[in-house]
């Protein structure tokens, strides 16, 4: 059962705190382009969206070789830094939620399926570099949604899961807060829709960034 003793939020970064998700299907699709690879559509790509890029070439290209999926990898990292520097954007009210939260004392966090280096870039464009205490990223920890990364954020803030909540817009960010015995909410404005979020039972489903905002406010009260 909920309750609204939570310590420590931890947010997934792309199509949660970043409008990054449209960016991502089309930088796959023209790293699938460069490889010659057989043409997946976007809604496929969309479900990958959260996993370490590892995990989502498998997903993606179960019939290839794990040459295959690192050569994706590469292409899909160049091409990645290449179309989208300087145009990171975040969703409208994210600053101002997170401000609201470290004003009223809370602990914040990421985990991602972004590289380390991606997501220093990253919080280095949005300016968001202070107003996180921890965060994981795929490439230094194992992927969602095994909940390794949200275990080691727990230990390293000294956090029980009773007290932490996680938010994403993905299954996988669902199952890494179930496997990780964490409560979750999901948001809809991201990669993924309200049905299949709503199969993991978050303890909220929300559809824009400022209902994220209203609802964590009220957790404050």
């Amino acid at each position: 059962m909920y309750t609204q003793d939570i310590r420590l939020v931890v947010f997934d970064w792309d199509g949660t705190l970043a409008d990054t998700t449209a960016a991502i299907v089309f930088t796959m699709q023209s790293a699938i382009t460069e490889c010659e690879f057989e043409r997946r559509d976007d809604i496929s790509i969309r479900k990958i969206i959260g996993l370490g890029l590892e995990e989502a070439a498998r997903q993606l290209y179960p019939e290839l070789s794990r040459d295959d999926h690192l050569l994706l990898n590469q292409v899909y990292r160049r091409l990645y830094v290449e179309q989208n520097r300087g145009n990171i954007r975040l969703f409208p009210g994210v600053k101002e939620l997170l401000d609201r939260l470290l004003q009223a004392g809370m602990l914040l966090a990421i985990a991602t399926g972004k590289s380390r280096r991606g997501l220093d870039n990253s919080l280095n464009e949005t300016g968001l570099n202070s107003c996180f205490h921890a965060s994981r990223c795929a490439d230094e920890t194992l992927s969602k949604p095994h909940p390794l990364m949200l275990l080691e954020i727990m230990k390293e803030l000294s956090v029980k899961p009773e007290n932490t909540l996680m938010v994403g817009d993905s299954d996988h960010d669902m199952q890494l807060a179930e496997n990780a015995g964490v409560y979750a909410i999901a948001v809809s404005y991201g990669a993924q829709k309200i049905p299949n979020l709503l199969k993991y039972e978050p303890v909220a489903c929300l559809q824009c960034p400022n209902q994220l905002l209203s609802w964590l406010e009220g957790m404050l009260e």
